[in-house]
């Protein structure tokens, strides 16, 4: 179906729905990059006047990628709850905005409606909202789960403390993950980027982890950030695994580059389960995305970056994770030019991941060759906060010195929670407190009555990791 709009004696043709997604779009690098991106803020407004005109049904009739060639696309609609849907079902995209932003479209009648909208409805709808729609209506929104904490409950926010070494030196490692600690940091989970990709760095990462955990009866679960395919050899040998991780994607095609698939990932989560190490209703895996990994691997079939981001929700969703964060600047600026385009696809995928039912995080980043720099990322943080992020990363000094770019800082986390009021999750909190790390949940308290016993042993273990 063709879709016009003119505009004095210009006249813009968008051929189908993939074209019109892809130029209604906010400008960004990636879609340029792809040659899918409006030529002009003209054609791009053309676009968004048009989408809005689409009806939300024409999703389910017309899919992007046919699901023959698919697999993600066959799980979109497999999974599709036309009960669900059935509040929303006779709108077009520019009513469906504005019945988001009604008072009466609570965070009751979003998670309600999740699964009764496609990745591509969501994306559709924020292409035509502005910065504060996205961010009010994902504010609506909580999505709680729970491991050993308690996470996304209102008034909290998590972070996942992140202590990479380019080496993976245990030592390292450790000095890092008690620096967070101390911090009040690591609530979400404490999580390792491995410098190697082995099972064998793969369980001394989870073994080291795991005696701290249970030897300080944190309530927190850690992951080694590993292929999920090491993570089952790791599994099979003994490894005490609490959260399976993997990098996942909106395509079947992009999923392949990255190694997996869906029985793939059915298996992992069945493997970890297994283990009987999350409480009964708990969630055991973790997933991370980022706008133009389809792009990246050939595999985006002529879709715009951030509607391909929305589908790779979907995958997750089907899994039912503890944790989802986009990475949103660590892929760089041919995806994401500048702070400006950075901070816009953040509140995108907080967004979009909020609606289709997912615990959403994100790592507020960029990398030096990006335009962007720390007063970015600030504002970003500040916006998602106030947006209803579940949780954020915690890395030493805000950068990463494994993977070589620039996050947010065990310092951060308590601007935010200061700013707005919010708590670690509540069993962390409490931790927090008996070990006299923090008071009320939102003070630190370096010389509390216990942090002289509590430090000496924690640095020791640093010291020592076997």
């Amino acid at each position: 179906m063709t879709h016009r709009f003119t505009h004095g004696r210009t006249t813009f043709t968008f051929p189908d729905l993939a074209t019109l997604m892809a130029r209604a779009s906010p400008r960004r690098s990636g879609d340029e990059l792809a040659g899918l991106a409006a030529a002009s803020a003209e054609e791009r407004v053309a676009a968004q006047v048009c989408l809005a005109e689409v009806p939300l049904t024409r999703f389910l009739e017309e899919p992007l990628i046919p699901p023959e060639q698919d697999e993600v696309t066959r799980l979109i609609l497999d999974r599709h709850d036309l009960a669900a849907f059935a509040p929303v079902g006779g709108l077009t995209v520019g009513q469906f905005r504005d019945w988001l932003l009604r008072y009466e479209t609570d965070g009751t009648v979003l998670t309600a409606l999740a699964p009764g909208l496609t990745p591509e409805m969501v994306a559709a709808v924020s292409k035509v909202m502005r910065q504060q729609d996205l961010i009010l209506v994902a504010s609506k929104i909580r999505k709680v789960t729970r491991f050993r904490s308690t996470l996304g409950l209102p008034g909290t926010l998590a972070v996942r403390l992140q202590p990479n070494h380019p080496a993976d030196d245990p030592r390292g490692i450790a000095a890092s993950i008690l620096d967070g600690l101390m911090y009040g940091c690591g609530d979400a989970v404490i999580g390792i980027n491995p410098a190697t990709d082995s099972p064998s760095s793969y369980h001394e990462l989870a073994g080291l982890m795991d005696r701290l955990i249970t030897e300080y009866h944190i309530p927190t679960q850690s992951c080694v950030l590993a292929h999920l395919s090491t993570a089952l050899r790791a599994m099979e040998a003994g490894a005490p695994v609490d959260l399976v991780f993997q990098s996942i994607a909106g395509t079947e095609a992009a999923n392949r580059s990255f190694g997996i698939d869906l029985a793939l990932l059915r298996e992992a989560r069945a493997a970890a389960l297994s283990l009987g190490r999350v409480p009964p209703g708990g969630q055991v895996m973790y997933f991370e995305t980022g706008q133009g990994s389809c792009l990246s691997a050939g595999a985006h079939h002529g879709i715009d970056q951030q509607t391909l981001e929305a589908r790779a929700y979907a995958v997750a969703r089907e899994f039912d994770p503890l944790l989802v964060n986009t990475v949103v600047g660590f892929i760089g600026p041919e995806y994401l030019y500048d702070g400006k385009q950075i901070i816009r696809a953040g509140l995108e995928d907080h967004f979009c991941g909020k609606m289709l039912g997912l615990p959403m995080g994100c790592d507020v980043c960029y990398t030096n060759h990006a335009e962007a720099d720390q007063d970015d990322m600030d504002t970003l943080l500040t916006l998602l906060g106030t947006a209803g992020c579940n949780f954020i990363m915690g890395v030493p000094g805000a950068a990463d010195v494994m993977l070589g770019y620039q996050s947010t800082s065990f310092h951060d986390s308590h601007y935010l929670r200061q700013l707005l009021g919010l708590r670690p999750a509540p069993e962390f909190a409490a931790w927090l407190e008996t070990m006299g790390i923090m008071q009320d949940g939102l003070r630190l308290q370096p010389a509390g009555p216990h942090h002289a016993l509590v430090a000496p042993q924690l640095q020791a273990l640093a010291a020592s990791p076997n």
